[in-house]
């Protein structure tokens, strides 16, 4: 099993930052990955952004590229999501998500998940 912990939430202005942390513990796999989900109120749940455990290979989603940043410390077993020129859109649930999974970059291909953290981005 892989537990996941999300923390970092809270609550900014537009044109902020926050880093979200997902904390990894428990079994993983050689080729592990980790992403990030977000969910808004009235809206299916869409991966922003995800990271190969092993190489390093980043995705993501089109509506975050060049505001947020994922990446990995391997010696604390956690990943990050920095989040930068925050916009009222952003509001959602973030969770985050492991796979042992080649097709890491594909929402379907998660199984385990964070409790979530909400964020919300005031105008």
């Amino acid at each position: 099993q892989v537990q996941l912990v999300e923390s970092g939430g809270g609550l900014v202005q537009a044109g902020g930052s926050l880093t979200l942390s997902c904390a990894v513990s428990g079994r993983t796999f050689s080729n592990y990955a980790i992403g990030w989900f977000r969910q808004a109120p009235g809206k299916e749940r869409e991966l922003i952004a995800a990271i190969s455990w092993s190489s390093g290979t980043s995705y993501y989603v089109n509506s975050v590229k060049g505001r947020f940043t994922i990446s990995r410390d391997n010696a604390k077993n956690t990943v990050y999501l920095q989040m930068n020129s925050l916009k009222p859109e952003d509001t959602a649930i973030y969770y985050c998500a492991g796979t042992g999974r080649m097709d890491w970059a594909y929402p379907h291909a998660y199984d385990y998940w964070g409790q979530g953290t909400q964020v919300t981005v005031s105008s």
